[in-house]
């Protein structure tokens, strides 16, 4: 038992490490070796944890997938409502403003071509296209799914478009909600378009 939390926690220093280098010196000029030396260990033990700087990308992506599946599940078995768009995006900003999820999200926004070449970051896609689905149900119109989309990257977008000095996370969360619900309003408000006579 004392091995695996031993284990658990080497991984856990490892990522934390490696999130700090990569957002400090960008993914492409952080090696192996660089996290090692600051972790103060051999290149041999952290392969033991992670073969590449790949593995560890997809370990951060992983840790979403989790609390992701879990707010889908709960979206799908609410009532199409207002209320329940405006609770599914205030859930989904509390998992990504909570613990180190904030450095997290930060690394994303600064390697999105290394996100997106991944299967993990192909994966995250497409949970986040489902539950852009979940949001916009009883409006599947265009500018409905676009509104339910651009809603959750109101979150994301606030940590690279709100560029304010000194912001908190507390505020910069605040403003991406008050801008996703903006969204969210115009969710169910579509009319089809009159036929022609």
């Amino acid at each position: 038992m004392r091995v695996s939390q031993s284990t658990g926690g080497t991984r856990e220093r490892i990522k934390a490490v490696a999130l700090e280098l990569f957002t400090e010196q960008g993914y492409e000029a952080t090696s192996l070796r660089e996290i090692a030396e600051r972790l103060g260990v051999t290149k041999a033990a952290l392969y033991y944890h992670f073969k590449s700087k790949d593995e560890l990308v997809t370990s951060f992506v992983e840790d979403r997938f989790g609390r992701m599946d879990e707010l889908i599940a709960w979206a799908e078995s609410q009532p199409v409502s207002a209320a329940t768009r405006r609770a599914v995006v205030g859930r989904y900003a509390d998992t990504m403003f909570a613990g180190e999820q904030p450095a997290v999200m930060r690394f994303f926004e600064q390697n999105q071509t290394v996100l997106r070449s991944l299967p993990a970051g192909r994966d995250l896609r497409e949970r986040m296209l489902r539950l852009a689905s979940t949001l916009c149900r009883g409006d599947e119109s265009p500018s409905g799914q676009l509104r339910a989309t651009l809603a959750l990257f109101a979150v994301h977008s606030s940590w690279f478009a709100v560029r304010s000095p000194g912001i908190t996370d507390a505020e910069r969360k605040r403003i991406a909600l008050e801008v996703a619900d903006e969204l969210l309003a115009g969710i169910g408000e579509h009319s089809p378009p009159p036929t022609a006579a």
